[in-house]
């Protein structure tokens, strides 16, 4: 059977990559049969290419490599692809599936950290920043404030702003200003993060500690469901949408 290899960004964060494994322990759980390896690009081990390479050596001939990731943007666009093109195993055929996001899937466990948090539709009180990382490819960010857009329509809160940690525009501070122009009361900060690290962190601090703020999408069972669905369909052939 094709090995399904995940491979997330990676951080100094140990939080980070105890988060992923901890989602890979989902996804074998689902798939108890199917060689599931978590690998990352950078800051954390294993690296990807090691992890290629021993998949090869266990006898693998065929893997498909998912990237832990919830928008295309510079790694999936270029670090995924250079580390298994660095990696150089010609006996074995490599197959990169496509990243996460945009899915309904990412939005609902989204949606399901801030009802955990206690945050319910309706509250006409209540504005929510919806918070990624932020990217210098334009693409990525409009999927994220295209969600926020989506959560407006329909939410009944105060608003729905986007915002990111970095690399783009608005920052946490703004989308909080614009929701308190527009009468929100409280606010609580959705998390378009997988897993905890410096970033989400940031976004905490910077929503000030009034705000509610729900935890990054972590070991969520849709999120789980995902990864095998990306690994199925990188089989297959197919790609999703990229468009949110």
């Amino acid at each position: 059977m094709t090995a399904l290899v995940a491979v997330a960004h990676g951080s100094r964060d140990p939080r980070s990559a105890a988060t992923v494994h901890e989602l890979l322990d989902v996804v074998r759980a689902l798939r108890p049969a199917l060689d599931v390896r978590g690998s990352f690009l950078d800051l954390s081990a294993p690296r990807l290419g090691d992890v290629l390479r021993a998949v090869r050596g266990d006898g693998h001939r065929s893997a498909v490599v998912v990237p832990l990731l919830l928008g295309e943007a510079y790694h999936a666009r270029v670090d995924v692809p250079g580390a298994v093109a660095e990696a150089r195993l010609p006996a074995l055929e490599v197959t990169i599936a496509d990243v996460l996001g945009p899915d309904p899937r990412l939005e609902s466990a989204a949606l399901r950290r801030l009802a955990a948090r206690g945050v319910r539709f309706g509250d006409r009180d209540l504005g929510v920043v919806l918070a990624g990382a932020g990217s210098s490819h334009a693409p990525a960010n409009a999927a994220v404030a295209a969600i926020a857009a989506r959560w407006a329509a329909g939410s009944g809160w105060a608003g729905v702003e986007p915002a990111f940690a970095a690399s783009a525009a608005p920052d946490v501070p703004s989308a909080v200003a614009r929701l308190r122009e527009r009468g929100a009361r409280r606010i609580a900060v959705a998390s378009w993060f997988l897993a905890p690290g410096r970033l989400p962190d940031r976004v905490a601090a910077l929503a000030g500690p009034e705000a509610v703020v729900a935890e990054p999408l972590g070991a969520d069972p849709e999120v789980a469901e995902l990864v095998l669905h990306r690994y199925a369909a990188a089989l297959t052939g197919e790609r999703h949408t990229r468009s949110a």
